[in-house]
């Protein structure tokens, strides 16, 4: 394409005003034309061309306010004239005008025909055109990245979609050449979930990444494997995937096998076990899970034994032992309590109801089940890496025992297990490449302190990772409906932010004011989202998000952006150039 291309598009296109003053290269005044002054401008984009360095060039951004103005109107006398007769023919609408605010996001400069990266460094003159961008100019202007756009929704309140990328975090044409972080924050229904997946799939168009989910509630699972309940917006996850030839690894807790004896010792300390022989959670209890699992060990039993009745027989004698007691109950008075309610105490029922259902998390025999170590190896050795899904959402399955305490402790393996196949990766100089995806990361890493030390411990990992694991290839995709509720710590260290509804009153606006920093405008415009549940119908909802960082060919030079999310799933695979057969069946 050549410039004359975009000039003439440009030229073509709808005009809606001209630059105005005052204007800095930081936001620009527009004067809003007469034939424009009724139209939906608020989250335009809009594109001038102006000369800078002796070339041409292009500068796009969101127009993020109207103002009205009429200097008549505000003069005393005539307010009191108008408080009489309430318009005056030669004055009121007449002498009006409409000023907008236009905050530039890009800059591209015509360099033979391509368009580079530039910036705004000079201020055009006034009276310089400005015009409404649609699809076609988005086209030209990005002919030599179209291999790399991804659409995620229409530009805010506007019909041309807003061009994206999720590269890869290795090198290459399509690699970012580093990991980076991201969040997504809004509340219940602000569709945040929705946009995760369609992110997820955009990120797994790259055969060479990995991607991780760690999935707390079980709601990614569901769509990776087509069950998840019809309502709202279903994505089409699984059919995608497989038209990307994705492979897709789903790992469940039945499917999940425990390996460490530490795992176990602090699984038994968070069950019933020891409260129902009367030791209170403390000290005492630590000692004792610890002291029975090293017996257990000096015993030679197996880890992946511990399922089996012999070996609850086995512990249930160490229990019995007064050297093994002295290390957990030092008086004599202490160790007689507990053995009065230990002699009394129904075995059988102690196996059966807690401990059988306990040492199936680790027992290997169970059917195709798969190590934390083995997951990891294969989704980071891969020639093509698959999307691998860990459910850990509670199960009614009583065979084996499962709350949130076991939860918490299961995401901590995961970590520690990621942490460390990061840091063997980067001693060998190879980049992982891999984007891990937490869900509900406001509970996993608050910003406060949590009174339990397992979630202490999950939050301190999920801090150190996001600090660390970077150069190691590895990213990390927060989803949480809260932003203050977030650690400060693991919130400034995103490179990528998505903003939905929910966030514009008390903690949350502040929070999301800091982040932003001193870019008011891009906040007014943000406080109009509309909540997306008070739509009449489904066909009406919409569900916008602010958007901050390098995740647009528009975006470098910072500004906020500003986007609808597609509505349908086939709005959002026709964009994309997906093309499914299964996509009339769609709901």
């Amino acid at each position: 394409m050549t410039n004359q291309k975009l000039s003439q598009l440009a030229d073509q296109s709808e005009r809606i005003g001209v630059i105005g003053s005052p204007s800095s290269t930081s936001e620009l005044s527009l004067d809003i034309l007469a034939s424009a002054v009724s139209k939906k401008l608020v989250g335009e984009l809009a594109l001038f061309r102006y000369l800078q360095d002796n070339s041409d060039h292009y500068a796009l951004g969101q127009i993020t306010e109207i103002v009205l103005r009429n200097i008549w109107h505000e003069d005393p006398t005539m307010r009191s004239l108008i408080r009489q007769r309430g318009t005056v023919d030669a004055v009121s609408e007449r002498q009006d005008t409409h000023q907008g605010e236009m905050g530039v996001s890009a800059v591209f400069s015509d360099q033979n025909g391509m368009y580079r990266p530039s910036s705004l460094g000079t201020v055009p003159a006034t009276g310089t055109l400005v015009h409404l961008v649609d699809d076609q100019v988005l086209d030209v202007l990005l002919e030599p990245y179209k291999e790399q756009i991804f659409y995620l929704g229409h530009v805010y309140g506007s019909r041309p979609k807003l061009p994206l990328w999720f590269k890869h975090f290795d090198s290459g044409v399509d690699g970012a050449g580093e990991a980076y972080h991201l969040g997504i924050f809004g509340k219940t229904g602000s569709g945040k979930s929705v946009l995760a997946k369609m992110i997820m799939l955009a990120y797994a168009r790259h055969k060479k990444m990995g991607i991780f989910v760690i999935d707390p509630q079980g709601e990614f699972s569901q769509d990776v494997t087509g069950t998840r309940a019809r309502g709202g917006l279903r994505l089409p996850v699984m059919e995608t995937l497989e038209r990307l030839n994705k492979p897709t690894r789903l790992i469940g807790v039945r499917n999940l096998v425990l390996d460490r004896w530490d795992l176990f010792a602090q699984i038994l300390y968070e069950s019933s076990f020891f409260e129902r022989l009367t030791m209170p959670k403390g000290e005492n209890r630590e000692l004792a899970a610890s002291s029975l699992c090293d017996n257990l060990k000096k015993a030679k039993v197996k880890l992946k034994a511990l399922h089996l009745r012999e070996s609850f027989d086995k512990a249930w004698s160490i229990l019995g032992q007064e050297d093994v007691q002295k290390v957990f109950y030092r008086t004599p008075g202490s160790r007689e309590r507990f053995n009065s309610v230990f002699a009394s105490a129904d075995r059988h029922e102690f196996y059966d109801e807690i401990w059988a259902p306990i040492a199936r998390l680790f027992d290997a025999s169970r059917p195709d089940v798969r190590t934390v170590d083995s997951i990891l190896n294969e989704l980071f050795d891969a020639q093509e890496k698959p999307l691998t899904v860990v459910d850990l959402s509670v199960k009614s399955d009583t065979s084996i025992f499962w709350n949130d305490a076991i939860q918490a402790l299961v995401i901590k393996r995961l970590l520690e297990g990621i942490r460390g196949s990061a840091e063997r990766a980067y001693a060998q100089e190879q980049s992982l490449n891999t984007l891990v995806m937490m869900d509900e990361a406001h509970r996993l890493a608050p910003a406060g302190n949590p009174d339990d030390e397992t979630m202490k411990q999950v939050r301190n990992i999920f801090i150190d990772s996001v600090r660390t694991t970077r150069k190691y290839g590895v990213g990390w995709m927060f989803i949480s409906q809260t932003l203050s509720s977030l650690h400060r710590e693991i919130a400034e260290q995103l490179r990528i932010y998505f903003f939905g509804f929910g966030l514009s009153m008390g903690t949350e606006f502040q929070s999301l004011r800091d982040l932003v920093g001193g870019r008011n405008k891009a906040l007014d415009l943000y406080q109009l989202f509309r909540d997306p549940q008070s739509s009449f119908d489904i066909a009406t909802r919409e569900y916008s998000f602010m958007t901050i960082g390098p995740v647009s060919p528009l975006s470098f030079a910072g500004t906020p952006l500003f986007l609808n999310a597609f509505s349908s799933p086939e709005e959002f695979l026709g964009a994309n150039s997906i093309s499914l057969q299964s996509i009339e069946a769609l709901p």
